[in-house]
């Protein structure tokens, strides 16, 4: 049985798809297979994984809306990146008004989905959207655990109340079973006395779940997103690298 991770933070700009990407590409090239699930409707793990979201067929919002529509039927596979994605685009915008008008579709239509699919595969990823909507809520109903990337700035520091407040709401209604599998610091400059401080929040605060490995602040990070490849395919050596190895060994001990 795989195990199910959505990758959320309310706050936007924390590295949180440049996190799904490079987890799911290590957690691939460690021999696992991986589905990244784009459930954010900027698309932009879609983007990532270099599809055009403009020029799709179907995809997430089909997933969540249409009853006949499996997994299989939105899946998307490049032997390059080891990584199956199901891609979006805005359409899936739509997805939240009509799961709350309709009374036939709801927040665990995800779950249902993907329970097919869990004995095929080795881990599935969902990248969420940066808001603690109905996708949000629907991915949590349909994962294992949370995977969430804090930038070591306040404001980010600070979303985690919030973030932590919808996840226990999802485990009293509609998924008990959900876990905090880990948090870990994001864009870190050391040299920054305000990244240093909230590195040591985390590490007093959160210290149970905390995967004490940031991810640094590089240029490169960037470019593997606008170049279609993960972190280690630009750049093996380089410090977000391999801190994303190693957080992605971290989770893959936890199974």
């Amino acid at each position: 049985m795989s195990k199910v991770y959505a990758i959320a933070n309310q706050k936007g700009g924390v590295a949180k798809t440049t996190s799904a990407r490079n987890l799911a590409t290590n957690l691939a090239n460690a021999g696992h297979r991986v589905i990244a699930l784009d459930l954010d409707p900027q698309g932009d793990l879609t983007i990532a994984f270099g599809e055009n979201p403009d020029q799709l067929g179907k995809h997430a919002y089909h997933l969540l809306i249409e009853d006949d529509t499996t997994v299989p039927d939105v899946l998307m596979y490049r032997s390059e990146h080891k990584v199956a994605l199901i891609p979006t685009n805005i359409d899936l915008s739509g997805a939240e008004s009509d799961i709350i008008s309709d009374p036939t579709l709801s927040t665990s239509i995800l779950r249902t989905k993907l329970q097919p699919y869990r004995e095929k595969v080795d881990y599935i990823i969902i990248d969420c959207p940066p808001s603690l909507g109905v996708l949000t809520v629907a991915a949590l109903t349909a994962a294992d655990g949370v995977i969430i990337p804090c930038q070591t700035q306040y404001l980010s520091y600070r979303g985690l109340y919030k973030l932590k407040h919808t996840i226990k709401k999802v485990q009293t209604r509609l998924n008990p079973e959900l876990v905090i599998t880990a948090i870990f610091p994001t864009m870190y400059d050391a040299r920054n006395n305000h990244d240093r401080e909230i590195l040591e929040e985390l590490r007093t605060n959160y210290r149970d779940v905390l995967i004490d490995i940031p991810v640094p602040r590089q240029t490169l990070v960037a470019d593997s997103i606008s170049s279609y490849v993960s972190i280690e395919e630009l750049d093996a050596h380089s410090p977000a690298a391999q801190a994303y190895k190693k957080i992605a060994e971290v989770i893959d001990a936890k199974k």
